[in-house]
């Protein structure tokens, strides 16, 4: 005689993650929104390849692509981290997942491919792009921007997931978002100074340093702030990511997920 529930599947990180992969697959908005995103750091690279005119600075211009990326990846790691909570499914979700902390590792995993697939797509169209600009990928630090221009993008996608998961607002996370990488560093980078120049290099957006080129980085480095270099500004993008998804794990553990 079978026990109860012999015929059920057991839940595993792989199922769910192939779980949340099939429910973002079956949506149409990710396709267009990564084709937006793909065509709009395209764009603004024709354009910074058009004002640098033939030998100009290749790094900054392939780099000026990954300004209207962010926001496409952010919006993606978004969605996919508070969608469920705005639409109620996420009852459903986490009842077939009663430990929760599953369903955050995998969509963090789904986000993180996707934008990663998306950075790597954008990069490839923008090099020809940007080859009469001085793109030359021989120079090392055009390869280390390339690589930076991918996690890059993949990191921004999930503090956006983070920030989905834990506020479970999509408007809430998306401005918060947008707040952190964009407006806050703005202000900081128009008023210079050792406080401010500090505090810049304390948030997100300290992960764009990864497709800075020399002369960007050396001019960061000769300011007031903290030196942080290409590898060190990653780290902080990391550290953003790893405390927003503790603090969204630690909320699903802790809390109602409605």
């Amino acid at each position: 005689m079978s026990s109860p529930g012999a015929g059920a599947r057991v839940v595993t990180l792989p199922r769910v993650v192939s779980a949340e992969w099939t429910k973002l697959a079956g949506l149409p908005w990710p396709g267009w929104l990564v084709a937006g995103t793909v065509a709009s750091a395209v764009a603004l690279t024709a354009v910074s390849a058009l004002l640098a005119g033939p030998g100009g600075a290749g790094v900054a211009v392939v780099g000026a692509g990954t300004v209207p990326a962010q926001l496409g990846v952010l919006v993606l790691g978004v969605v996919v981290g508070a969608g469920e909570f705005s639409t109620g499914t996420s009852l459903t979700t986490f009842a077939a997942v009663p430990r929760r902390w599953p369903v955050l590792v995998a969509q963090t995993v789904v986000t993180a491919a996707v934008a990663l697939v998306t950075a790597v797509v954008a990069l490839a169209a923008s090099v020809p792009v940007a080859a009469g600009a001085g793109w030359d990928a021989a120079d090392p630090g055009a390869v280390r921007a390339a690589a930076g221009y991918v996690l890059l993008l993949t990191g921004v996608a999930v503090l956006g997931l983070g920030l989905g998961s834990l506020l479970r607002r999509p408007a809430a996370a998306l401005t918060t978002g947008v707040v952190l990488l964009v407006l806050v560093d703005g202000f900081l980078a128009a008023n210079p100074g050792r406080v401010a120049d500090t505090a810049r290099a304390l948030l997100p957006g300290s992960g764009g340093r990864l497709v800075a080129d020399d002369a960007e980085l050396a001019a960061l480095a000769a300011g007031p702030g903290p030196d942080l270099g290409a590898g060190t500004g990653a780290l902080v993008l990391v550290g953003w990511c790893a405390g927003v998804l503790l603090l969204a794990g630690h909320r699903l553990r802790s809390r109602d997920v409605t």
